[in-house]
């Protein structure tokens, strides 16, 4: 008996959620305008990038000289 009045007050509980179906906002989260990259984030991208390539460049032309 009790197992069924704990089922019938849930099914009270959560029938608003059945009957508002298909109407639910997109996101709970406030939407606000977020940089993609912090400005140290993006220096340190653009650091290795840059000694990455300036070292591939520097062994390569160690190679083609000897």
């Amino acid at each position: 008996m009790v197992a069924k009045q704990r089922i019938r007050m849930a099914n009270e509980k959560h029938s608003k959620n059945i009957t508002q179906r298909g109407n639910v906002a997109k996101s709970n989260r406030n939407m606000t305008e977020d940089k993609g990259v912090g400005p140290w984030l993006l220096a340190l991208f653009l650091f290795v990038v840059c000694g990455s390539g300036k070292f591939s460049t520097s062994c390569l032309f160690c190679i083609a000289i000897t």
